[in-house]
């Protein structure tokens, strides 16, 4: 009885990270950076690759994909944080917070499998270069990426589903500085094992198909390079893949560790890593440690 005379919250609020308004301005001001190096760096990587004829390659198409990706997952959480740092009400709208689950929900998928495709464009270089231009075609490389966007759309429309269908009749305050699927299925009232399942199905679907092709292409990788003959091939063949499985370790390191395991406090301290940290070090690890990026911004410079 009491769920049918459920009525339907118009907002939500969140509750953040503290109500001290000194450690609000710091975190303001250091999240605000963060929010800037991650706009300029993801930006500055798609206007050297399109720019750069040098750069128009497989694995740098992919890359200017995830860097669109990482822009947008950035922007759908980060600006909204920041406003509700010198806000009085950490509040959102109920559409703007499925708006927030669908988005993010979608281009986080979109992502892991963007990484996967990537550690296969790898696998490809080292184990077979002979024929690396011809698996590698335009034609493919198109329908991977847009297959990586049609797995994170499918999540998306998935977790939002699971999200209308819960019912919140009693507290409508988010334990989180954003609106995930988690907290929100902790929040409600109705029963929630449909919505459980959903969360759980496909963050297993998605999350262990695309880091099977990971850890599979690198057993590949690594297998190749220590059968080759010469230390100067090893390690030019090691360094081609250094920077990827730099942001594959913290991509899924920190995606596993929230989503495996149950809710608590420290959990938007690591959901930071991945929805803020995260986007803002890829760029940073793959110009740092590649020549050619380096050399494309040079000539770009001059």
């Amino acid at each position: 009885m009491a769920e049918s005379n459920c009525t339907r919250v118009a907002a939500f609020s969140l509750a953040g990270f503290t109500d001290d308004p000194v450690s609000q301005l710091t975190l303001f001001f250091l999240f605000l950076l963060i929010y800037v190096v991650t706009i300029l760096g993801n930006l500055m990587m798609i206007a050297l690759i399109r720019t750069s004829p040098r750069l128009h390659t497989p694995m740098y198409y992919f890359l200017g994909n995830l860097a669109f990706v990482d822009l947008c997952s950035s922007t759908i959480i980060t600006p909204k944080t920041l406003v509700d740092f010198v806000s009085e009400k950490k509040g959102i709208a109920y559409a703007g917070c499925v708006a927030q689950v669908f988005i993010f929900c979608l281009f986080g998928v979109t992502e892991g499998f963007l990484l996967a495709v990537m550690a296969y464009d790898r696998y490809v270089a080292i184990c077979h270069p002979l024929v690396y231009s011809v698996v590698m075609s335009p034609k493919c490389c198109f329908q991977l990426v847009a297959t990586s966007y049609l797995m994170g759309l499918t999540n998306g429309v998935g977790q939002t589903m699971g999200m209308v269908n819960l019912s919140f009749c009693g507290s409508s305050v988010i334990n989180h500085f954003f609106c995930d699927i988690s907290p929100l299925v902790s929040l409600s009232t109705s029963g929630s094992t449909l919505s459980n399942v959903i969360l759980r199905t496909l963050a297993v679907l998605f999350g262990v198909s695309s880091s099977f092709v990971v850890l599979v292409s690198y057993i590949a990788i690594v297998s190749s390079i220590l059968g080759m003959p010469l230390a100067k091939g090893k390690r030019k063949a090691f360094s081609t893949c250094a920077s990827h499985l730099a942001v594959v370790s913290l991509f899924y390191g920190t995606s596993a560790f929230i989503y495996l395991k149950d809710s608590s406090r420290e959990d938007k301290w690591t959901a930071v890593l991945y929805t803020m940290v995260t986007p803002m070090l890829n760029p940073l690890i793959y110009s740092l440690r590649n020549q050619e990026v380096k050399e494309a911004l040079r000539r770009l410079t001059k």
